[in-house]
């Protein structure tokens, strides 16, 4: 009996193995999606007294962003000297808090605001923004990173986003308004 019961088991395993269905229909490519990222240039901000901050325009993307995409965005501080006479643009993560030395206690805050249409940049204060030095809100440029979300679950620092894109900061598209 135990080899009868062997034997059915051995051939229902070789006949279901070996049974074939038609092909389903062909996929699209695979392959890995990179993030994508561009820099604006903003000029000068417009102040919200009622909420003591400055709001830049709005800025639309070059490229189609997903809700599910993860928004990244990097101030520029300048640049570093990393040797041999080369140097390296500094890029700050927002929001990035800038405190005065004076004794004050004054703070203020670079920040920004993102749908999947466009993205705006603030600067939000503990005193009245009105007063900030113009170097503070007057040509900054802001590296804007978008992510798809299965990639931003690593947290990329701009140097990883590049690196994944296979490019440069010379390649980076520059909106201007």
């Amino acid at each position: 009996m135990k080899n009868i019961l062997l034997f059915l088991a051995l051939a229902s395993t070789v006949i279901f193995t070996s049974c074939e269905g038609d092909p389903g229909p062909p996929g699209q490519d695979g392959g890995l999606v990179y993030a994508q990222v561009f820099e604006v240039n903003v000029n000068s901000y417009q102040y919200d007294a009622a909420n003591n901050t400055l709001f830049s325009s709005f800025y639309g993307y070059p490229f189609t962003v997903y809700e599910s995409d993860v928004v990244l965005a990097y101030r520029y501080e300048g640049q570093d000297d990393i040797g041999n006479g080369e140097t390296a643009d500094i890029w700050t993560q927002l929001p990035q808090n800038i405190f005065y030395n004076d004794g004050t206690g004054d703070f203020f805050q670079y920040n920004f605001n993102n749908t999947f249409v466009d993205v705006q940049f603030t600067i939000e204060g503990n005193f009245d923004l009105t007063n900030i030095d113009p170097i503070h809100d007057t040509n900054q440029i802001f590296r804007i990173a978008v992510v798809p979300a299965e990639f931003a679950k690593t947290n990329p620092s701009m140097e990883d986003v590049l690196e994944v894109m296979r490019t440069n900061d010379n390649l980076i598209e520059k909106i201007e308004k």
